[in-house]
């Protein structure tokens, strides 16, 4: 397997690091450290235990410290903050960009609250307070209200003179927007057509007005499927009234995307994206053991179903040695099927118009699964215990709970949907609990009718 060269960055900075820290070499730490992007400094201090981070923490330049804060996870920063004083976090919060501020604001304490707000303009207080009054998982959260606006009767030439007097852009600057008085959205002027086209031209003749904007109150998982889907750097957002807002970046966009393939991969152990991979052992102990709560009382669950046959088992010991091929057949089936709507429902994929034809297809996808390895698994039940009703019992009992895998695993996911819960997060608990118990009951009691 490969390994991105950020992963092999951060490896090699890990080595650099544990040796300076071993031999108390703080002078070279400080000077290797800063001279890292941002990024790769959060990256670093996210994968440091939490003495070393301090002292690392300490010995980073303090004009880095705000792009550090925004790119480290919600735990990482809480801790960061706590041992930072508040000048330091004032000059920190002054030095970002409105949006980035933004995803730290509630985070900081109020005294450096108070003094980051004092300190902005009339004008950027707006901003952040639009900002702010968004959902952070929203485009109205993601937005930057720092962007370049233009009049549709102006010519490209003013155009060009007003970007020259204005010195700087903002950051993944490709189009400007183009607003009326009352700064209703009207359309893009692309950067490459204001350097290609006649200076002469107007904005009018020039500007796109197929531009779709986004609403404020949009997913953040829907505005990285609109970037997707429509291969942008950066879309405007508007309010109800059409009026600009601002603008999402595609850096932002990067950030949706690796945050949800975090939380879908670790909310399938009941873990947070936001959790510190190196927080103290009571705290992380807590937090896993509401899961593995949940799971023991479904893993009783199991067991009581298999307790309820404990007469039959005692018959028949082979029975005990055949359970979990039931149970991890219809695990695995079930999964599957799980994972595919998840991914469907994360893609808008899955609606009231297919759900019920996806219904019917995983259910005979289980079907013939179920036909296929029931045959097989059979045929060699049949041979190990030389018993052919053995083997056929288990062959129906894997048919029964491949189909019920298959209809858990597509209606949980769109079930926990409807309730407004997460199916990545409760959907694999359910699911399992539904294939063990299926799996055991069918199996055991197939066997109890038919072979006691």
């Amino acid at each position: 397997m490969s390994v991105s060269p950020q992963h092999e960055n951060t490896h090699e900075h890990l080595r650099l690091l544990a040796g300076n820290l071993d031999s108390g070499a703080l002078s070279q730490i400080e000077a290797q450290v800063n001279e890292l992007h941002p990024a790769e400094i959060a990256n670093l201090l996210e994968s440091l235990p939490l003495q070393n981070r301090r002292i690392v923490w300490e010995l980073i330049n303090p004009a880095l410290a705000g792009d550090i804060l925004v790119e480290v996870n919600d735990e990482v920063r809480l801790g960061l903050i706590e041992q930072t004083d508040e000048e330091d976090l004032i000059t920190a919060a002054v030095s970002l960009e409105t949006d980035d501020l933004a995803d730290i604001f509630e985070d900081l304490p109020k005294a450096v609250l108070h003094e980051v707000v004092r300190s902005m303009s009339n004008q950027d207080r707006r901003r952040l307070q639009s900002v702010m009054s968004y959902e952070e998982d929203s485009a109205g959260g993601l937005m930057n209200p720092d962007m370049v606006t233009i009049r549709p009767n102006v010519e490209l030439d003013v155009v060009l003179r007003y970007l020259r007097q204005r010195g700087e852009l903002p950051a993944n600057t490709d189009k400007l927007f183009v607003v009326d008085r009352d700064d209703r959205y009207l359309g893009v002027l692309n950067i490459s057509d204001l350097l290609t086209k006649s200076k002469k031209e107007s904005v009018s003749d020039t500007m796109l007005t197929d531009q779709k904007a986004l609403p404020p109150t949009l997913s953040d998982n829907d505005v990285a499927l609109f970037f997707e889907d429509y291969n942008l750097v950066s879309a405007p957002v508007v309010d109800e009234n059409n009026r600009l807002l601002g603008r999402i970046t595609v850096d932002d966009v990067v950030d949706v995307i690796r945050d949800e393939a975090d939380r879908s991969l670790l909310s399938l152990a009941g873990l947070d994206e936001d959790d510190d991979m190196f927080a103290p052992v009571i705290r992380s102990a807590k937090r896993r053991a509401v899961w593995l709560g949940i799971n023991l009382f479904t893993a009783f669950l199991a067991a009581w179903v298999i307790g309820l046959f404990a007469a039959t088992i005692e018959q028949i010991v082979a029975l005990a040695v055949l359970m979990p091929i039931v149970a991890s057949m219809g695990g695995i089936a079930g999964s599957q099927t799980l994972m595919l709507v998840i991914r469907g429902i994360a893609l808008n994929q899955i609606g009231k118009t297919n759900s019920r034809w996806l219904l019917w297809k995983e259910l005979s996808v289980g079907t013939l699964n179920g036909i296929l390895w029931a045959c097989v698994v059979a045929v060699i039940t049949g041979l190990w215990f030389q018993s052919q009703s053995l083997g056929l019992l288990i062959g129906a009992a894997l048919i029964i709970n491949l189909i019920f895998a298959a209809l858990a695993g597509a209606t949980i996911p769109l079930t926990l949907k409807r309730m407004n819960i997460d199916p990545a997060i409760a959907g694999g608990v359910i699911l399992t609990t539904v294939t063990d118990v299926i799996g055991f009951f069918s199996f055991l009691g197939l066997a109890t009718v038919f072979l006691t």
